[in-house]
């Protein structure tokens, strides 16, 4: 697909390349980018093996700029990465993408933008919102899930919630490693080494990157609240498990001398003087009820109970 950048982007057929101040964006697979390349005169030899791709990047030649988009699925962070290159020069940009990715965010920025003064670096900086436009909606719902996992932990409501907090700390893993490569990428094109941007239009790539520097931002301290969560759910953990321990000690305790009394007169040695004795049994029983309430009273008096 062609289109022409004028107050939206407007398809066309083919390419007038002798047309001046005519900026377009081209959106090609594969095989076509390899058989009308040479159209394009962009002084460059770029093979294209859109399943070796796993960054976002962009490289700096005499008479154009390539690079490849390495974008997560926002619903899947951790599925596949949709990846696909461009090729760009001052008169326009090439898009080479087998995935259907690229003419998805075209057509939303057909539906949405109407440019005043339009320039390829305005559609630059459209298409590259659209790549993030959604993110934080979602870092919003990760915090939001870990405010409730924190509180379930503090209320006890939770059981075990390491696995799925290790899913979001792998998910703002690998946004934030996203977010470190736009801003290299949008740097890139900020610096505008070929001339190829006009010097005021640059802005607009100065804005991405704030905007995806607070995405950034944001996905590192909430990947710090996750290992926090973590951490607490572990203090809670050995909480509960001190004081499992505590009873279990508090019980060995108050049976210990119940267990002297009664191994001391298992023995059944012949001239014991209890075992004669009719009131021996049941003063034996009230000693052995006054212990436990004795320990009992001296732990609760401890505040070990």
């Amino acid at each position: 697909m062609y289109y022409y950048i004028r107050n939206t982007l407007e398809k066309a057929e083919h390419l007038n390349f002798t047309k001046k101040n005519s900026r377009y964006v081209a959106v090609l697979t594969a095989a076509e980018w390899l058989e009308s390349k040479d159209k394009f005169d962009m002084g460059i030899e770029m093979d294209i093996d859109l399943s070796s791709t796993h960054s976002t990047k962009a490289e700096v030649n005499y008479d154009s700029l390539t690079g490849t988009f390495s974008i997560p699925d926002r619903k899947h962070i951790s599925a596949p990465n949709t990846n696909f290159a461009f090729a760009l020069d001052e008169k326009g940009i090439v898009f080479i993408d087998d995935s259907g990715y690229v003419m998805k965010q075209i057509d939303r920025i057909v539906a949405a933008k109407r440019w005043a003064v339009p320039s390829l670096e305005r559609f630059l900086y459209d298409f590259l919102e659209q790549i993030v436009s959604e993110d934080q909606v979602i870092l919003e719902q990760y915090d939001k899930e870990l405010d409730g996992i924190e509180s379930g932990i503090l209320e006890g409501t939770v059981t075990d919630p390491s696995q799925r907090v290790s899913r979001i700390r792998s998910d703002l893993r690998d946004l934030r490693n996203h977010y470190d490569q736009l801003l290299d990428l949008s740097q890139e094109l900020e610096e505008n080494e070929n001339n190829f941007f006009k010097r005021e239009n640059t802005r607009y790539f100065h804005l991405f990157s704030q905007r995806v520097s607070r995405l950034h931002d944001l996905t590192s301290s909430l990947r710090e609240f996750s290992i926090q969560i973590r951490d607490l759910y572990q203090s809670q953990l050995d909480v509960r498990q001190n004081r499992i321990m505590a009873l279990l000690t508090i019980i060995s305790s108050i049976f210990m001398p119940l267990t002297l009394i009664a191994g001391w007169y298992g023995m059944n040695f012949k001239y014991m003087p209890e075992l004669e004795y009719k009131a021996a049994y049941p003063i034996v029983i009230v000693i052995s009820i006054a212990i436990v309430i004795l320990s009992l009273v001296f732990f609760k008096k401890k505040k070990w109970l």
